[in-house]
């Protein structure tokens, strides 16, 4: 099995590219994020690979990064999420922002990325693979206005429930999550122990 390629970019088309490995050109699948990250012909660019073997095909997928690959292998583990359609998510969310929206179990969000639709969106955000990839690696966007920012950006009671959480031995990340998932369910003004109580029904899922 091929695990990485170093080459130079042959051409690119919609979907992939051509890698030109010491003459050998190698056709890869690649999310658009990698394929802007493939800039210059005559720079060496060096792509990770999941090679997937089918009936008919050996098809090579490149990845710019690590984390996009394992963004990649988690998805397609899930039910109706094959190569391409884990492409077509990654083309539009970085594998940071897939984990703030499942964490944050933003259904709308994924049901927004082109080609993908409202059932395969839920069924990524329901599946427990996916909710226990998410974990350790939603950070807050840029903005402070990700999912796990909200609980702490909010201050007040949010802010406590999520100290009140990290207290009972939990991580911050994975809290933030919760609280803000759960102030978003129970709307403004929920009391302290009902955030924390939500909180931790989040956390049990």
């Amino acid at each position: 099995m091929i695990g990485a390629l170093k080459g130079r970019v042959d051409s690119t088309h919609d979907g992939g590219c051509v890698l030109d490995v010491n003459g050998v050109g190698y056709l890869v699948a690649c999310s658009r994020k990698t394929l802007d990250a493939l800039s210059g012909r005559d720079s060496v660019h060096r792509l990770l690979v999941e090679t997937r073997v089918s009936q008919d095909a050996i098809t090579l997928y490149g990845f710019a990064d690590a984390a996009e690959r394992e963004a990649f292998r988690a998805l397609i583990e899930v039910k109706t999420v094959g190569p391409q359609k884990a492409l077509i998510v990654l083309s539009s969310l970085t594998p940071e922002g897939l984990a703030r929206a499942i964490a944050g179990k933003e259904r709308k969000r994924l049901s927004e990325v082109k080609g993908l639709g409202a059932a395969t969106a839920n069924r990524i955000v329901d599946e427990p693979a996916m909710q226990k990839w998410a974990v350790g690696r939603a950070t807050p966007e840029a903005d402070g206005t990700g999912a796990l920012d909200v609980a702490a950006a909010a201050g007040g009671v949010e802010a406590d429930a999520v100290s009140a959480l990290v207290n009972l031995g939990w991580k911050q990340p994975q809290a933030a999550a919760a609280i803000a998932r759960a102030g978003k369910r129970l709307g403004e003004g929920a009391t302290l122990d009902a955030l924390i109580r939500d909180g931790l029904k989040e956390m049990a899922r």
